[in-house]
């Protein structure tokens, strides 16, 4: 096996996981170089749907294949929008999903505004071997936006231990503390294993 296909059509994310991976001698590519393939993301949580994109992707390509889901996880909404991060407020409108957790916050105080975000990254093989990582960053809601940097709910993000929202932090100093950054990590550290198995 000389080829690993990442389950998104994201240039960003597709970059980060190449520059990850690029000591391993392995051909990436990701959903834009294939035809289309049909994906019903209806799991219940984060592994489950990235399973599902991982194991849909692979069936359709009989190739190895490493999928993600991520979401924001709000304590005071019993941990919405969860699964639902990118399509809160209709499909993939972050300035539209900020203004509905805004709303849905509104009379919630700084002591109550308690968050986390997620990734959790599932990669199977043609011969059912998987490996699952997973990652958090824990944080606050803020009231308002703060910073021009990331996209989703970064400016909304609040790492206390930084005293910056997500927005506010460079591209590395994100990857280094973020979800995303701790999956990767996790995942990458079991990866070789996996990958020679």
């Amino acid at each position: 096996m000389t080829t690993l296909v990442i389950a998104t059509k994201n240039a960003g994310k597709a970059r980060e996981y190449r520059k990850m991976l690029a000591p391993h001698d392995i051909t990436v590519k990701t959903l834009a170089d294939f035809p289309p393939i049909t994906i019903d993301e209806n799991g219940t949580s984060f592994e489950e749907n990235a399973t599902i994109k991982a194991q849909t992707v692979m069936r359709a390509l009989n190739l190895p294949v490493m999928a993600d889901d991520s979401g924001l996880v709000v304590d005071a909404l019993n941990g919405a929008p969860g699964i639902h991060s990118a399509r809160y407020a209709g499909d993939h409108d972050d300035a539209a999903n900020n203004a509905k957790l805004l709303h849905e916050l509104a009379d919630v105080p700084d002591d109550q505004r308690t968050a986390h975000f997620h990734t959790t990254i599932v990669a199977l093989k043609p011969d059912g071997a998987k490996l699952v990582a997973n990652g958090r960053v824990d944080g606050r809601i803020l009231h308002e936006r703060r910073g021009e940097n990331g996209f989703g709910y970064d400016p909304l993000f609040f790492v206390d231990s930084l005293g910056k929202s997500l927005a506010e932090l460079t591209a590395d100093q994100k990857n280094a503390i973020s979800h995303r950054g701790a999956a990767l990590r996790d995942f990458m550290a079991r990866f070789p294993e996996w990958w020679r198995a």
